[in-house]
């Protein structure tokens, strides 16, 4: 393009009128504020469609292991991690490992995929992996994180950036120096997990750690844990000044949060349609068998909270089929409709009288 013609176009209406980037995370423009965290065995691609249809403003896949990654052929169980639908752009690939120059190479295949950003993960707490200095174990070894980070961000064509917890414990909360690290050697985004490894998901997330490293660096910044609602979205932005905010378990039977619309403002019908519809996206994914296996823990938590759904969630985590799970979900509308129905008639009662 022409400077004429590129001067043209940012004249042009249509131009004007087009939404601007949230933030960038280097060249790569993110249109919202508010992202679905990678969560090993839920951030698959079937939930992360539907978070993106709702509002969630990029997509991670689940962690990665290098090793499977550089396996001379592509292992089906990880290539099935990192497939990815053209939607979801911006697309993040999630890796992890020990060894930063293994990191360095898994990186690099990658990019057969074509993912727009390589995210590295220092926040896994899972003993097998921490403890081998793999996930939130690296967090002990910053000269590791140093090296990864600078050779990353000089041989790879698009942005590396990466997830961090606070530290390894209490003892050794050294997240605002990894920070400064990971900024220093080329990362383009941090997102912060506001613990602990040792305290895994127990205990509140520090949201003045998160503040702490806004203010510390210059790059992107993502705050992430204990947001459950609508309201925390903003509560943590004001507190922290964040450019957005990641959330992991808060959108897990909720991917509504993303529409900014909490859990309580969803009705049966929505809740039964979008549960329905999910389980045919993990159907066409993993196939009948797994694919049912795999949603259960997700159905559980789609009818978290309303009339019945204590009684309906073993029956649900153990459904052989799908017409038995569809049979179950009938038969629970039905209570639910009988159950308001006898809730509403005082008040019917009361009206006439």
């Amino acid at each position: 393009m022409t400077v004429l013609n590129f001067t043209a176009a940012l004249a042009h209406p249509n131009f004007q009128n087009a939404p601007k980037p949230n933030f960038f995370v280097r060249e790569v423009p993110i249109y919202g504020d508010v992202i679905l965290a990678p969560m090993d065995g839920f951030s698959d691609l079937p939930f992360r469609l539907i978070c993106r249809e709702l509002g969630s403003a990029m997509s991670y896949t689940e962690f990665t292991n290098a090793d499977g990654i550089l396996q001379k052929k592509l292992p089906e169980s990880v290539a099935q991690r990192l497939r990815y639908d053209p939607s979801e752009n911006p697309m993040t690939f999630q890796i992890y490992h020990q060894d930063p120059d293994r990191l360095v190479d898994a990186a690099k295949r990658t990019l057969e995929l074509e993912p727009d950003i390589v995210d590295l993960n220092m926040g896994c707490y899972v003993k097998d992996i921490s403890e081998r200095g793999a996930g939130s174990g690296m967090l002990r070894f910053p000269e590791r994180i140093a090296h990864y980070f600078s050779r990353a961000s000089k041989e790879l064509p698009i942005p590396v950036t990466g997830k961090i917890r606070l530290g390894w414990d209490d003892a050794s909360r050294n997240y605002l120096t990894i920070a400064k690290i990971l900024e220093d050697n080329g990362a383009s985004l941090i997102a912060v997990h506001a613990r602990t490894r040792a305290q895994a998901y127990h205990g509140s997330a520090d949201w003045d750690a998160i503040a702490e490293v806004k203010q510390t660096v210059k790059i992107p910044v993502l705050g992430n844990g204990d947001v459950k609602t609508v309201a925390d979205i903003a509560r943590m932005k004001q507190h922290t000044g964040v450019d957005g905010v990641m959330i992991g378990r808060g959108a897990i039977g909720n991917p509504w949060i993303f529409s900014r619309r909490d859990r309580e403002e969803v009705s049966l019908d929505e809740r039964i349609v979008l549960l329905r519809r999910h389980l045919a996206l993990n159907l066409d994914f993993y196939g009948p068998r797994g694919g049912l296996i795999l949603f259960r823990k997700h159905a559980v938590k789609y009818i978290n909270g309303l009339y019945g759904a204590a009684q309906l969630r073993v029956p649900l985590l153990t459904a052989e089929s799908v017409q038995e799970f569809d049979d179950l979900l009938g038969q629970f509308r039905e209570r639910v409709d009988a159950h308001e129905h006898v809730m509403s008639e005082p008040r019917e009662l009361a009206m006439a009288a």
